[in-house]
């Protein structure tokens, strides 16, 4: 039976960190990655905050599961130096309070700062502690084209202000490179950089390196390495989605990027075991399942502030299995995806997008009906140019036995050629004007001169 309305009330009445006189309780057991407390039961809720004693700033932890006479929490950092009957006081849930002064600034999954710039300032703890909720129908419609600069993406997977977009790739093939492209587009107010599980000196490099400083004067960067704890690389991309909520309330365009995805569901895995939740596919439990659609959904656009949150996420493809379960539940939730080939990158064309196996859900509101029938005909002579590739590499194929393949052989390498983009080149500004001057040139294969403007080649679709 649970305790007394009373009691509850009463608790949270002395709850706050403020008050001299607080209820607690105490560490009664304690594993690698997790430890049990008893007395609090009644004063908890799933997601709470609770710290202990021991050491000068206290050391927190989650609650991942409350029992009648036990809590269970895992720590955000180490539980070593914790010790049984350590005392545990509750301080309700974590949530990330930014504003503008946040702009520039590296934090943590906490949202505490980590690049040496002081502290952080946050809104008034009278404003409202949390953004509201939008209502499905209340949302704006996503329907408005932004450019990303990358031309791959602009012409065969654009995009609308609001959508959430994957990109499948396995490891060491892009997503990192191609992410820190997507920062340097000048069409969003804020951008909110969300890395789970990279390795540090990755982290020093994308800050330094690709983002640089102009950049980053517009970008709130939240950083969770690989060698900190489970509940540090969950609550990331928790932080950063709390924190583009909150900058889309107050009519911000957003953008948030994340990588990746895969290691986000890793964590939810992890914490998950840690309870002994049974695992239902591969080894991840349901609860994975049920958590990935509630932090997608907080993406998208709000009401009619004009604010949005336009989410970019990697997915880490196991093994290159684009049907793993991750990335199969992930691909439904989702407004389209862009798959990266490792036997594209092996070809040194960069970035490795394949544009057969990529999509974009809207991409029926932003091509104009030119554009959509030019990427029709390049898809189609990408699928003839690729079929018979085996053919041509063992002689079989003799220009002139088929009009349809001697046009895909001499306008597909141009094209592929065209595509390339490095992170050090400059974002493209016009996606199919550029590739109507490339299909200009001698193709690589044959030789000849191809005419943008001839045939199936009418490249401007403007």
């Amino acid at each position: 039976m649970g305790a007394p309305e009373n009691i509850v009330s009463c608790h949270r009445q002395f709850a706050s960190d403020g008050t001299l006189v607080r209820q607690g309780g105490r560490i009664s057991a304690i594993s690698p990655h997790c430890y049990q407390i008893r007395g609090i039961s009644h004063a908890v809720a799933l997601g709470d905050v609770v710290s202990t004693t021991r050491g000068e700033a206290g050391r927190r932890g989650e609650v991942i599961r409350i029992d009648r006479k036990t809590v269970t929490a895992a720590p955000f950092r180490n539980a070593q130096k914790l010790r049984v009957g350590d005392a545990v006081f509750a301080h309700g849930p974590l949530i990330c309070r930014p504003d503008d002064s946040w702009l520039g600034r590296i934090v943590d999954a906490l949202g505490e700062p980590i690049d040496g710039k002081g502290p952080l300032f946050s809104q008034s703890p009278g404003i409202e502690q949390t953004p509201p909720v939008v209502n499905v129908l209340g949302r704006e419609m996503v329907n408005q084209p932004f450019r990303t600069g990358v031309r791959a993406i602009d012409i065969f997977t654009p995009l609308c202000y609001g959508q959430r977009f994957g990109i499948f790739a396995g490891s060491g093939v892009g997503k990192s490179t191609l992410l820190a492209m997507l920062t340097r587009t000048d069409d969003f107010d804020v951008v909110v950089v969300v890395l789970v599980g990279e390795r540090s000196r990755e982290v020093r490099e994308f800050v330094s390196e690709t983002i640089g400083d102009d950049n980053l004067s517009k970008c709130v960067l939240v950083v969770a390495t690989g060698d900190e704890s489970a509940l540090m690389r969950r609550r990331a991309p928790e932080c950063g989605m709390q924190i583009a909520e909150r900058f889309r309330h107050s009519g911000k365009k957003v953008l948030l990027l994340l990588d990746s995805l895969t290691r986000y569901a890793h964590a939810l895995r992890e914490t998950a075991i840690s309870v002994d939740e049974p695992p239902v596919a591969r080894g991840y439990p349901s609860s994975v399942f049920a958590n990935l659609p509630k932090l997608l959904e907080q993406a998208g656009p709000g009401g009619a502030n004009g604010g949005s949150i336009t989410a970019i996420m990697s997915v880490l493809v196991d093994g290159d299995d684009h049907n793993d379960p991750v990335a199969d539940a992930v691909r439904g939730m989702l407004d389209g995806h862009l798959v990266m080939d490792r036997a594209i990158a092996d070809q040194g064309r960069y970035p490795p997008i394949d544009p057969l196996a990529s999509i974009s859900r809207l991409s029926g509101k932003i091509w104009t009906d030119e554009q959509r029938g030019l990427v029709l005909q390049l898809r189609s002579m990408i699928s003839q140019f690729e079929e018979t590739r085996d053919l041509r590499l063992m002689g079989a194929w003799q220009q002139g036995s088929d009009p349809a393949v001697d046009r895909a052989v001499e306008v597909v390498p141009l094209i592929y050629q065209a595509l390339k983009q490095d992170v050090q080149d400059p974002a493209s500004t016009n996606a199919f004007a550029e590739l109507a001057n490339a299909l200009k040139g001698p193709s690589p294969e044959t030789g000849n001169e191809v005419d943008a403007n001839s045939g199936s080649t009418d490249a401007t679709g403007s």
